[in-house]
């Protein structure tokens, strides 16, 4: 995962902090990675994307984050997380 977002936009920087992958576009949190506690499978957080409609991000309880499950068991739909990404670049 963390290759492929790197891969999406040379603008993008990397932080780590509070021990979690943070990713940051021309000096703005953009997304970061996780693991959901309870399925185990991991997660791209999107910070901008609560005006995105997309069916498979999840807003959950959060204000301004949706989140993208990935199943490591299944191929990662790396056209889909791209687009979705360009969505949200327009944000910035």
């Amino acid at each position: 995962m963390r290759q492929i977002i790197l891969a999406w936009d040379g603008n993008l920087t990397e932080h780590l902090k509070y021990g979690v992958p943070f990713y940051y576009f021309q000096g703005k949190p953009f997304c970061y990675l996780y693991r959901n506690k309870t399925a185990k499978y991991p997660y791209v957080a999107i910070v901008r994307a609560d005006k995105i409609s997309n069916p498979l991000l999840e807003k959950g309880t959060r204000k301004k984050m949706k989140v993208l499950s990935v199943n490591p068991l299944e191929d990662i739909p790396v056209h889909i997380i791209y687009a979705i990404f360009d969505e949200v670049r327009e944000e910035y």
